[in-house]
């Protein structure tokens, strides 16, 4: 029991690490976003690669982050029906849904994104504009990168769940090796 409780804390530091050093593109695309709209309609000049890097940026945020937003909960759910159970209803809850919804899903998404992202690096694919940036391949490996993520931080969703069921308190162990 000791390393589920390790591996579902290592998972989660990593994702916390993660979603913070990600969550800095968020005040990079607002300057970027900022400096764009300066230059079109003060200085009459655009750019398609500043426009395409302000996409690159939300991709890279919400891709990346979405692991972080559910290691802290902050994914929709309907919490009428969640709020008001014990700890070891919720634990089920959110182990059922990890194995049942987030895994399949992500295995899906991943499936079913494989081959497009294969093709996107066969031909090294670029942006439609000719001024654009040139690496929409790495750009849709994020999708990639993403099922991966919130798989991983599924699994040590159902790993804490699992713990909580058995009977382990995992919830100062979590608060310390998360938030780290």
């Amino acid at each position: 029991m000791r390393f589920l409780e390790q591996l579902y804390l290592a998972i989660d530091r990593f994702n916390n690490r993660l979603g913070r050093i990600v969550s800095w593109t968020a005040i990079i695309m607002v300057l970027v976003q900022f400096l764009i709209v300066v230059m079109r309609y003060i200085f009459n000049f655009g750019s398609q690669s500043m426009q395409d890097s302000v996409i690159y940026l939300h991709s890279i945020l919400f891709l990346l982050g979405a692991s972080y937003t559910l290691l802290h909960e902050g994914h929709v759910r309907v919490d009428i029906f969640y709020r008001e159970h014990s700890q070891f209803a919720k634990a089920m809850v959110d182990a059922i849904g990890a194995l049942v919804l987030l895994l399949p899903v992500c295995i899906f998404i991943w499936w079913w994104s494989w081959p497009y992202v294969v093709q996107s690096w066969a031909t090294h694919e670029t942006s439609l504009q000719t001024s654009g940036l040139p690496f929409v391949y790495i750009l849709k490996t994020l999708i990639l990168a993403f099922a991966s993520l919130m798989a991983v931080q599924g699994v040590s969703m159902f790993l804490r769940s699992l713990l909580t069921l058995t009977g382990h308190n995992t919830r100062q162990a979590r608060e310390d090796g998360a938030h780290v």
